[in-house]
């Protein structure tokens, strides 16, 4: 439990370090209505204040199942969403926020057990969904790829 506190801890100091860090910065341009600061400190924060929880908590969590072992099953996994990602991140641009996500939502969710219908409605759904919010809403743009055409 002492590490468990201490591992908390110093996160908690590391987040705090990045957020003086991040405080004042300020981009030579910023086409956010919000800056380009805020989503860093947000996270920041969410994550200090989830740190001060487990480094204040008064009792130990206890898992009723033991750890889960790190056999060939589950390393396989872990290779598999790091490769997933790496290919997301050189496809982002290419073939656009929609087509990407979709796509790896589809993979990342046929990697856990997902259906290949259900996994690609909902890959589909959610990609959309937050390329509304992201674009329109909060006016951060995202590229559209190989689905330019649809630029209003």
């Amino acid at each position: 439990m002492l590490f468990q506190r201490l591992f908390s801890v110093g996160w908690l100091v590391a987040c705090l370090v990045f957020a003086y860090l991040a405080w004042d910065y300020q981009a030579a341009f910023s086409y956010e209505p919000v800056g380009p600061r805020a989503f860093p400190l947000l996270m920041l924060g969410l994550m200090a204040a989830a740190l001060l929880w487990l480094s204040l908590r008064p009792t130990r969590i206890e898992h009723k199942e033991g750890e889960p072992v790190l056999d060939r099953d589950t390393l396989r996994k872990v290779i598999a969403c790091i490769a997933l990602l790496l290919v997301y991140a050189g496809l982002f641009e290419p073939l656009g926020f929609i087509v990407s996500s979709s796509l790896a939502g589809v993979f990342m969710a046929r990697l856990y057990g997902g259906q290949w219908k259900a996994s690609a409605i909902a890959a589909v759904l959610i990609s959309i969904g937050l390329y509304l919010l992201f674009d329109r809403t909060l006016d951060v743009p995202l590229p559209l790829g190989v689905l330019d055409f649809l630029e209003l």
